[in-house]
């Protein structure tokens, strides 16, 4: 085996080296329920600067990232070795398909080729074309994304980036649901309204929805701001309003949505969602403190949770897989992914619960998974919990 996947990444390497390379194509999982499905790659130029690009395709985005040839080579290993059975190049000269067999050895195949080199396929500096285009948006320009040309500012790109992200996880979230002939949705810490613009001009203008969309926002000043962008943009079913999370009280809710509720803020929300049975509660949590002043467990785990950074980052993960567990115990099929790349955000994490008809599990089988993760950390109480028991 180590062979024969040497010899395979000596001919990639050569056909790197000689510019003959078209793309790459790893696929068949070595893990059947890993979220990374495939990963594309292909040569281009950043820059003037020869690299790899790597899409990596998830059920409901594609990551893309840029590496130089030598740690490319690294990472194809480590892809074949670890998440996928199967590689096949594509040059201009030859097709060479490399598998991981039943009894792990391995095998290469070649054949002619299959494809044609064009001119330009190495010209990556081009922009991609997003669901929310800049030049259409009048409203980014208001809220200070876009120039008056309808250009992009350069200090804005991560966050047209970061819209354009979510508007396109949303996509995949509602394709294939039923809604009402009118869609309610609620955006509840809707801030200077970036997302909330995005999604209004997503559902009604891209989808052709009946879509009524409400922000609720604590500061009064940026509530008045994003009604008056809204009105002068002629989005008359956008409103925003000013209140809390814990406080708001809402009706007919088909989607409700917080990003970056801070702390219980999220599970405030959650609860929320819970409460007037909307179709799909997303979240993307922030500043996980009520579990972290908790965790002390009495096991093995105190060797992680006595170093502050690892107990931080145990504390969000603990914090947010008791939330999923507790949609998943109130009917939400429940996914945790991430929203974007961290060098766009910190923020990354969302969690998706999805409404469903018939349950797979009863209510008492997340519950118990509940226990038996609070026992484990040493956690008294988890502030979503709390919320629901109330109820």
């Amino acid at each position: 085996m180590p062979g024969n996947l040497q010899s395979f990444l000596k001919q990639l390497s050569d056909d790197i080296e000689k510019q003959t390379l078209i793309k790459i194509t790893l696929g068949n999982r070595r893990i059947k329920s890993s979220d990374l499905k495939n990963v594309f790659i292909k040569p281009v130029l950043i820059k003037n600067i020869p690299k790899l690009s790597f899409v990596y395709r998830y059920p409901t985005k594609d990551i893309t990232s840029n590496f130089p040839a030598k740690e490319s080579i690294f990472l194809i290993e480590k892809l074949l070795q670890d998440e996928f059975y199967n590689a096949d190049i594509f040059t201009t000269e030859n097709d060479f398909h490399f598998a991981f067999q039943k009894n792990n050895t391995a095998k290469i195949v070649s054949k002619g080729p299959s494809l044609k080199s064009t001119a330009n396929a190495l010209q990556h500096d081009k922009e991609k074309i997003r669901i929310i285009q800049a030049t259409n948006a009048g409203y980014l320009k208001e809220l200070g994304i876009t120039t008056a040309e309808g250009i992009v500012k350069k200090e804005k790109q991560d966050k047209y980036k970061q819209i354009n992200s979510y508007v396109e996880i949303i996509d995949g979230i509602i394709k294939d649901l039923q809604f009402n002939e009118s869609l309610q949705v609620v955006d509840m810490g809707s801030g200077k309204g970036y997302l909330t613009f995005a999604l209004y001009d997503y559902l009604v203008n891209k989808l052709h929805r009946d879509a009524a969309v409400t922000g609720i926002e604590l500061r009064e000043e940026l509530v008045t701001k994003c009604n008056n962008i809204a009105r002068a943009a002629g989005y008359n079913q956008l409103v925003f309003k000013s209140g809390t999370i814990e406080n708001a009280v809402l009706s007919n809710t088909d989607i409700l949505i917080a990003l970056h509720a801070c702390d219980t803020a999220t599970d405030e929300a959650i609860f929320s969602g819970i409460k007037v049975n909307a179709k799909i509660i997303i979240c993307a949590p922030c500043c996980h403190k009520q579990i972290r002043k908790q965790m002390a467990p009495e096991n093995e785990l105190k060797s992680i949770t006595k170093h502050g950074i690892l107990l931080e980052r145990q504390a969000e993960i603990t914090t947010d897989a008791i939330r999923a567990l507790l949609l998943e115990a109130h009917g939400y099929k429940t996914r945790v992914f991430e929203f974007i790349a961290t060098e766009h955000t910190p923020k990354n994490v969302l969690i998706v619960g999805v409404k469903q008809d018939k349950p797979l599990h009863p209510t008492q089988f997340f519950l118990e998974k509940v226990a038996g993760l609070k026992l484990l950390f040493g956690i008294q109480s988890h502030y979503l919990e709390t919320l629901i028991d109330r109820l």
